[in-house]
């Protein structure tokens, strides 16, 4: 069992950068895949980028490669996603979530853990 706890959302200019936080108490974040998802208001749920368990293998929605980056420290047992060059369309609560097997699906039904979510808003 984890529990997951996301911060660093908040309010940024298009073009902007914020770094999201997915901190890890429990079973040590080194055990699951990890995986980040948003979903902006009236839309579903969306994968964003996932982690591997181990080898460090990154995936990431067309959307965001190139401006998100994902990673993680297992020694604070703390996954973050950086997020730059930040657009409107990536206005969304964003949330973490921790899968048991050891690569980092897309589906949101194929994680086990997930956190309360992190508002992250972007302005025009």
């Amino acid at each position: 069992q984890v529990q997951l706890v996301e911060s660093g959302g908040g309010l940024v200019q298009a073009g902007g950068s914020l770094r999201l936080s997915c901190a890890a108490s429990g079973r040590t974040s080194s055990s699951y895949a990890m995986g980040w998802f948003r979903q902006a208001p009236g839309k579903e749920r969306e994968f964003v980028a996932g982690l591997s368990r181990r080898a460090g293998f990154t995936y990431y929605a067309d959307s965001v490669k190139g401006r998100f980056t994902i990673s993680r420290d297992n020694g604070k047992n703390t996954m973050y996603l950086q997020m730059n060059s930040l657009k409107p369309e990536d206005t969304a609560v964003y949330f973490c979530a921790a899968a048991a097997g050891p690569l980092a699906p897309r589906k949101e039904y194929e994680y086990d853990f997930w956190g309360q979510g992190t508002q992250v808003t972007v302005s025009s």
